[in-house]
């Protein structure tokens, strides 16, 4: 079994697509992160295990997730269908030679990923590739990582940062980073990051954070 935290404020409009499309022997993890849209009530009729974390933040509750997680393996992705979880097993494969692998990001459609987005990433990977030795092109929210690894980096990030701090401090440990490429699709319902100019810099506010705030390589 594999467990999958989904960080989620307010996507009951995604959720039911997401859960009914989890591989078999892929448990999924719903942190629940103060939604008032009913989405805690949707994921546990689908059988979803809920956990509800009052501090709000997406690294709150991806960590919240973490600490939930009880198999070996746990992979992260967003609630807000833009990801397949029926391509999670190809990205948890490439554990047998990576120690963290990242799913690139490739847009089926124009208005998949915005612009401003993009741009934010771009600024971001190139950042994080001047900081460390790594070559990724996306910081990838859908990721795979073994538990007991990522719970030894002691990440601390509350907000946006969290994602960006797990690649640098993973790539200052030594690790291993791998990408590989997943689809990536119109989200359903807005979202709080690439669906505005203002949601792309607080997470770019937030990740450019927890570069500086990282140890020095």
């Amino acid at each position: 079994m594999i467990d999958v935290v989904l960080p989620c404020l307010d996507k009951a409009e995604a959720l039911p697509w997401v859960l009914t499309h989890m591989p078999l022997g892929y448990r999924p993890i719903v942190v629940n992160n103060g939604s008032g849209d009913g989405s805690a009530a949707i994921a546990a009729e689908l059988d979803a295990e809920v956990v509800h974390e009052p501090h709000s933040g997406f690294g709150a509750a991806c960590h919240a997730g973490l600490r939930a997680a009880t198999n070996e393996i746990v992979c992260f992705m967003d609630a807000d269908a833009s990801l397949d979880p029926g391509e999670l097993p190809k990205v948890v494969d490439h554990l047998d030679s990576a120690d963290l692998v990242l799913g690139r990001r490739r847009p089926t459609s124009l208005g998949a990923w915005p612009l401003h987005a993009r741009l934010g990433n771009a600024v971001l990977t190139a950042r994080l590739q001047r900081r460390t030795s790594t070559r990724l092109h996306d910081i990838g929210p859908m990721r795979a990582c073994r538990r007991e690894r990522l719970l030894g980096l002691g990440l601390t990030d509350q907000g946006f940062g969290y994602p960006l701090e797990m690649v640098l401090r993973a790539a200052q440990a030594g690790w291993v980073l791998a990408e590989i490429d997943v689809a990536y699709h119109p989200r359903q319902g807005r979202s709080k990051v690439t669906g505005s100019v203002r949601g792309t810099a607080r997470a770019v506010r937030d990740m450019r954070k927890a570069l500086a705030g990282g140890p020095p390589s």
